[in-house]
């Protein structure tokens, strides 16, 4: 399964309230949007999910498989099958991408030996369009942001994970890299995996077909809906929501 629950949570950074009272609940399956302006908690969201030490969780829960997830490690979220891909991956030297995704399965005990895990994984190099050259350099090191993308796909493709969370992945990425995530996506949705697509703007949706939309304001989801919520805020904006009063 891959569902996922968060239940009246409140988070705070270094002292300061950043998220106030955030319920959504995400079914095995479903993939969802989650919306907003700058600065209004959608990162430090991703981050909690995810396990960051430095995001405290005061009040509430967060479920996956109706299990509580806030004692665990982030290691040991992601071991449970959560996968999180950053707004901007971090550069390792000196560890090449393949070198990095086969310590990963070998953490993960998939049993797959060198040849075989090389095989599996050129074959996924060729669904999102890279070819080996692009797996033998070091890890983001260099990478435009279409190929930090790219390489933040292959790795959900390798771990096939039971939940993602994509942190403004259409950030600094180029087209091709978005219809690659889309395509990647819309394939790995259904029964057994999930997802919430963080993002400021509608373009990156234009390949998916979410489930639901939420609007994050101010720390809380204010407004939820389909595909046509995201056209009107692409119209309107985010202030027209602060017209219409809704918080």
């Amino acid at each position: 399964m891959g569902k996922l629950e968060i239940k009246d949570l409140y988070v705070e950074i270094e002292g300061k309230e950043i998220l106030n009272g955030i319920n959504l609940t995400i079914g095995d399956g479903e993939v969802h949007a989650l919306m907003g302006p700058n600065g209004v908690g959608k990162t430090s969201l991703s981050y909690t999910i995810a396990g960051h030490p430095k995001y405290k969780v005061t009040k509430g829960d967060i479920l996956f498989d109706e299990q509580s997830i806030l004692s665990m490690k982030a290691d040991e979220r992601a071991k449970l099958g959560l996968f999180l891909a950053f707004q901007h991956p971090v550069e390792i030297q000196g560890v090449s991408l393949a070198h990095f995704l086969y310590a990963v399965n070998k953490i993960k005990g998939n049993g797959m030996n060198v040849l075989e895990f090389r095989k599996v994984l050129d074959g996924n190099a060729k669904l999102i369009g890279v070819d080996s050259s692009f797996l033998n350099r070091q890890l983001n090191v260099g990478f435009s942001g279409g190929e930090k993308k790219r390489a933040e796909v292959l790795q959900m493709l390798v771990n096939k994970p039971k939940f993602a969370v994509l942190d403004e992945v259409d950030s600094g990425t180029d087209l091709d890299s978005m219809k690659v995530l889309g395509t990647v996506l819309n394939n790995m949705k259904g029964k057994g995996f999930g997802a919430l697509v963080v993002t400021h703007y509608k373009r990156i949706l234009s390949y998916l077909n979410p489930d639901f939309i939420h609007v994050l304001m101010d720390g809380k989801i204010v407004l939820t809906g389909d595909n046509k919520l995201a056209d009107e805020l692409e119209d309107k904006g985010y202030s027209w929501l602060q017209e219409k009063g809704v918080n």
